[in-house]
């Protein structure tokens, strides 16, 4: 059974995507960003961004069936690694008890300028 999860972005449809989607005990989150509607919310803080960012990561999930306790593997896309230190501390509020494996990786931009982090995850929902 698959489960696609939709937030009603305008990318959604016109790019062909979910913002994430079940099969089985599965989930996957497409890549997140610090965006609510048309306004982009913690503009040049790392932190902010990726806490926002970790908040609707953690409703797609809720709508999957699945919690941030499921959450198995992070990849966090930077587009400047010497904040890294800001969002690894976002990241270590979250998930300091579930400690997920993750990636970091500075890229050279993301869809908006003034969007400084893009989080994706992956999550195995335990039903035992």
């Amino acid at each position: 059974m698959r489960q696609n999860i939709s937030s009603n972005t305008q990318w959604e449809e016109s790019f062909g995507y979910s913002r994430a989607v079940r099969i089985g005990n599965v989930v996957e989150v497409s890549g997140t960003t610090a965006v609510d509607g048309d306004q982009i919310i913690g503009k040049g803080n790392i932190y902010e961004q990726t806490k926002f960012i970790f908040g609707k990561i953690e409703k797609a999930l809720h709508e999957a069936g699945a919690g941030l306790k499921d959450v198995v593997r992070t990849r966090m896309y930077v587009t400047d690694i010497s904040q890294s230190g800001a969002a690894g501390q976002a990241h270590g509020e979250t998930f300091r008890e579930i400690r997920p494996t993750t990636s970091m990786i500075e890229v050279k931009g993301l869809i908006h300028p003034d969007l400084l982090i893009e989080v994706e995850v992956t999550a195995i929902i335990d039903n035992g």
